[in-house]
């Protein structure tokens, strides 16, 4: 070499001077004798003379680099060292980089890549002499300025060596039905409409319809409008159990929005309080394996509490259509059977219908009166002795005396989802409910059997409200998959009943608001502040349930929780309690 370098290869026929135990100075700078020095300083005035006159022809502008830049070859190991343009310029031309004559005698297969390197190595060297050459002129270089480290040297030297690709622009993903690569670039890179844009954040319409509940409550209208529209086209009351509630809840949220198009506001009550409802009703507690065994729990516990008993007196306060006496009286026919020599207890009904409640209408006496002949008449059939009553009295008249009470009965109170039914405290201060609990608990009961929905429809606010709704009617929902046909006519009418329930419970506040469920725990506390005390469900009440629901529906999302110590149980839908059934005296 012209330098006198000891050189390294690395390939493609190109060397690079290897440094010396004397070139590793303090910063990097190279150490150079005299002759070597003074050689440098001509070539260096050589080069700028040479530069000056280039200055002087052509624009300041930098050349492009040679298309094939963007083929880069292996980085090279360079690094340069701190110091002016001029000594990395003679640096490189030193160690033969400059002048592509001298590598005449390079492999024809390795000349492509170091015509390459030689080219970005020239053009390092022309934007380093342009540096220089304006620094000089505006006169405004010192030492400090001049003075390049060698991580700067270093990523001028990496740009130039392997050009950065350019970063591509993100895509949203292209449809896959798009007909036209061209046109399936341009809909991907335009932006997304804003009900592309709603349904992409919510991760599903569940998401969706709480974020318009949530609008609704922050009376944000335009957001919640567009939400509904986008739901509207998603729902399917005749589809899977997801597409049957945003059915439902769309219509709720609706009401909400729009109360007057419902017609009067007494309507919705009127719907809850109709024959059809209550035929609803009686096929939901048929066909839910949930509110089934809710009322067989109950039914158990009566029972249970009376077994020794020759009269039995059941106060009633949510009759509906007597499905749940038709099963009470079969099980005590079945207890006859098998020990002929017990004579079967005699038993009264009594159904309290409160004039002031919304769901005792002008013709409930006649309907409650017509359930009872029913009642009277299967009685009869089973050879068992059933007298049927019907007494209108609020729950503040309410005592032993206006209800036929008489000495030697053992009196039973039936409140399967009736209490939900009882105005409670955030309704009126007079507490109907509380009262109620408390005349009852002045009757001195042998049981109460309480069962209800596990949901808190009562004192929470509206988006916490709907928010349990869509948790506790979805779960339903899917959980009639498992028992009914999605085409049955009975479905139909049960999943009609639930839309007017969730329609009243999130859409109305105040007295509209006739269906107040609550949490099995407000339940507790609430029965345990009006007097009564829980009464542990037994192995003979525990065991029949579970295995009727093994029966009924085996295998399936089904579940029983039984509360510490017995005292509770609830029916859900994969771990989603639906209903509680509990004892108390």
């Amino acid at each position: 070499m012209a330098s006198g370098f000891p050189v390294r290869e690395l390939g493609f026929g190109v060397q690079i001077p290897m440094p010396t135990r004397a070139e590793a100075g303090s910063g990097g700078l190279l150490k150079r004798s005299l002759t070597e020095m003074e050689r440098q300083r001509q070539q260096q005035q050589m080069q700028m003379q040479n530069a000056h006159f280039l200055r002087s022809v052509r624009q300041r502008t930098l050349l492009a680099p040679h298309a094939s830049s963007h083929l880069s070859p292996p980085l090279l190991p360079v690094v340069l060292s701190s110091g002016s343009s001029s000594s990395v310029s003679a640096n490189l031309t030193a160690s033969g980089f400059a002048r592509p004559q001298e590598h005449s005698s390079v492999p024809q297969a390795a000349g492509t890549g170091v015509e390459r390197m030689r080219d970005r190595l020239q053009e390092l060297e022309r934007r380093l002499l342009l540096d220089e050459e304006e620094e000089e002129e505006e006169g405004e270089v010192s030492a400090s300025s001049s003075a390049v480290t060698t991580a700067e040297w270093s990523d001028a030297m990496q740009q130039i060596i392997t050009p950065q690709a350019p970063v591509p622009t993100p895509l949203s993903s292209s449809p896959t039905s798009s007909s036209s690569s061209t046109v399936s670039s341009s809909v991907s890179c335009s932006p997304p409409s804003t009900s592309t844009a709603t349904v992409a954040a919510a991760s599903s319409s569940r998401q969706m319809l709480l974020d318009t509940a949530a609008a609704i409550a922050d009376g944000n209208l335009e957001t919640a409008t567009a939400n509904l529209a986008v739901l509207n086209r998603v729902a399917n009351s005749r589809g899977d159990a997801e597409q049957r509630l945003t059915a439902m809840m769309v219509g709720a949220l609706l009401s909400r929005l729009n109360p007057a198009q419902a017609g009067s506001t007494s309507l919705p009550i009127a719907a809850l309080c109709s024959g059809e409802h209550f035929a609803a009703a009686q096929m939901l507690y048929e066909l839910s394996p949930c509110f089934k065994l809710g009322l067989v729990a109950a039914n158990l516990a009566i029972l249970e509490a009376t077994k020794d008993q020759s009269m039995i007196h059941i106060l009633d306060f949510s009759l509906g259509q007597g499905g749940q006496y038709a099963a009470l009286l079969h099980v005590l026919a079945e207890r006859h059977r098998f020990q002929p020599a017990v004579c079967p207890p005699a038993l009264r009904i009594t159904v309290v219908a409160d004039p002031s409640f919304p769901f005792t209408n002008p013709n409930s006496s006649g309907n409650l009166r017509a359930v009872g002949d029913r009642i009277e008449k299967l009685a009869e059939r089973a050879g068992l002795e059933v007298r049927f009553s019907v007494v209108h009295r609020r729950a503040a008249e309410l005592d032993a005396s206006t209800l036929g009470c008489q000495p030697g009965e053992a009196l039973a109170v039936n409140l399967a989802f009736a209490l939900s039914r009882v105005p409670d405290e955030s309704v009126s201060p007079a507490n109907p409910r509380d009262e109620l609990l408390r005349r009852v608990r002045a009757l001195r009961p042998r049981v109460v059997a309480l069962v209800e929905q596990d949901i808190n429809t009562s004192t929470a606010a509206f988006a916490g409200r709907f928010a349990e709704a869509c948790a506790h009617y979805g779960a339903l929902l899917e959980s009639l998959d498992a028992t009914v046909n999605r085409d049955s006519a009975e479905r139909a009418r049960v999943e009609a009943g639930l839309a007017r329930r969730a329609v009243n419970s999130v859409a109305r506040e105040g007295m509209d608001r006739v269906e107040r469920c609550e949490v099995f725990g407000k339940w507790r506390a609430r029965m345990r502040m009006a007097g009564f005390e829980s009464v542990p469900l037994g192995r003979d009440v525990i065991e029949p349930v579970k295995a009727r629901l093994a029966s009924v529906a085996p295998d399936h999302g089904f579940t029983i929780r039984e509360e510490t110590g017995g005292h509770g149980l609830g029916f859900g839908w994969k771990g989603r309690a639906i209903t509680v059934a509990s004892a108390w005296r």
